[in-house]
């Protein structure tokens, strides 16, 4: 714990502690600044926002006769209310490779909002006299159910951003789509010329295969919103006030937004991370996608002399610290890099979900922070990448029709029109000759050049021979 002049000293069951004089958290917390200096990474915004907001709850499903006074509930929900306007969020600082479950965030909280209430109502800080962490903010409460809880109204928070980013690229892919319905190209199979298409089909095959990924992820909001709060330290509601678990729930819907409620087995949801494992994987998903999608754009805008070039990605940088003029496609190798980042995530999750034993998952805080952090960094790099590199991409057509007719992938448009073997025929000639088959098919007056051009932009838009 960094040093400093003014202290004041508590105390709690291990002994006694200096803990800053300025520092609006207390004992538990110091204690856990000197355990865990792991990674210097404080927790998520909306992580902590997400806590508060179960102490902000559980303040008001408390209040009633022999257990939360009015003036403590009013105390802590003013206290909750400055750390929600963004007041006092310096003071969450425990490491997020911390104890297991996540006692010492709760305990974070805990102490900061006493503090803030017992000042408020004259009160120093470390005197929990009138409002203590445990007995009054953390009342009916566990780090059990609160931690996992805090997870899921976390993942709820960020859910819109993430979606969002995924309706904003799929709209710009579609927005080519049908701006290049037109243009016919060679497709590729195997990286081979295939037969032809259009490079619309391609920009909307994209947009389709992001907005299914995206329902995919949005489908994972409503098991999220099934809660274990109020199922204390093993899901039985030990020492929970009257109605609290239903109070609780209703409290957190008003607060968030979402359709809050007790899941039908608490115990069930304070043991299990399935429902969030599922969203990691429907994230999954889409960065298996947007890896997909990124090298197809870098092999699209290769070259630009000697590569494919059927598209020019916007510059947004120097390319090359040696080679003048050089251009590279980096927003999408910076969406490639936090895609694989994500996969590791992911599967960080997935052995962390399995890790829990009996009544608890210990594993819960880098759980947490491996999805919060696939669900910030994701967002933020497809974002960047629709901005800097689909808006304002270049359609390189010449190129595009010049692949079209040097592929022997056009020779497969006479197999209804000659057979099949002729028209193997004619590939072998053009592959053979470097002739293009439109040249060959002129040539030797297998059709009117004008109907094979007819057939070619409609086979490529329709899939249709005629």
């Amino acid at each position: 714990m960094p040093e400093h002049h003014n202290t004041r000293i508590e105390k709690d069951s291990l002994g006694e502690l200096p803990v800053p004089a300025e520092a609006w958290y207390g004992i538990q917390t110091a204690r856990a600044i000197i355990n865990f200096p792991i990674s210097g990474r404080m927790p998520d915004r909306d992580f902590v926002h997400a806590h508060v907001r179960i102490k902000r709850a559980a303040a008001i499903a408390n209040c009633q006769p022999n257990w939360l006074s009015e003036q403590q509930r009013d105390a802590i929900i003013n206290a909750c209310d400055q750390i929600l306007a963004g007041e006092y969020l310096d003071q969450f600082v425990v490491d997020r490779f911390q104890a297991g479950a996540g006692t010492s965030h709760n305990m974070n909280s805990n102490e900061v909002i006493a503090n803030l209430a017992n000042v408020a109502l004259g009160g120093d800080k470390g005197q929990y006299d009138q409002v203590h962490p445990n007995d009054h903010v953390n009342m009916g409460q566990s780090t059990n159910d609160t931690i996992p809880t805090a997870i899921r109204l976390t993942a709820l928070a960020k859910l819109p951003k993430l979606v969002s980013a995924v309706e904003t690229m799929a709209n710009a892919f579609a927005k080519l789509g049908e701006q290049e319905a037109d243009t016919v190209k060679s497709a590729r199979t195997h990286l081979q010329d295939a037969v032809p298409t259009t490079l619309g089909r391609e920009f909307n095959a994209y947009a389709w295969t992001l907005r299914r990924v995206a329902k995919q992820i949005d489908a994972c909001r409503d098991p999220l919103c099934q809660i274990g709060l109020g199922g204390s330290a093993a899901g039985t509601g030990l020492n929970t006030s009257p109605d609290y678990i239903v109070n609780v729930a209703k409290e957190l819907a008003t607060l968030t937004g979402e359709a809050i409620r007790p899941a039908e087995d608490l115990a069930a949801q304070m043991q299990s991370m399935n429902d969030v494992q599922v969203l990691s994987g429907a994230i999954r998903s889409l960065a298996l996608e947007l890896t997909r999608i990124s090298n197809d754009m870098r092999l699209l805008a290769s070259g630009p002399r000697t590569g494919i070039g059927e598209i020019t990605l916007p510059a947004v940088q120097p390319g090359s610290s040696i080679m003048p003029g050089k251009v590279n496609p980096v927003m999408f190798e910076m969406l490639n890099q936090v895609c694989y980042q994500i996969l590791g995530q992911d599967h960080a999750i997935a052995m962390m979900t399995q890790a829990g034993q009996l009544e608890l998952n210990v594993m819960m805080p880098a759980l947490g922070s491996a999805l919060f952090d696939a669900m910030e960094w994701l967002p933020n790099a497809m974002n960047a990448a629709s901005e800097f590199n689909l808006d304002g991409l270049i359609i390189n057509r010449e190129r595009c029709a010049e692949f079209l007719h040097s592929s022997v992938g056009l020779a497969t448009l006479l197999n209804t029109h000659i057979g099949y073997s002729k028209a193997a025929d004619i590939a072998k000639l053009s592959e053979k000759s470097g002739r293009p088959v439109r040249d060959i098919v002129e040539e030797q007056r297998l059709m009117d050049i004008n109907d094979f051009d007819a057939i070619v932009l409609k086979a490529a838009r329709d899939g249709i021979v005629e």
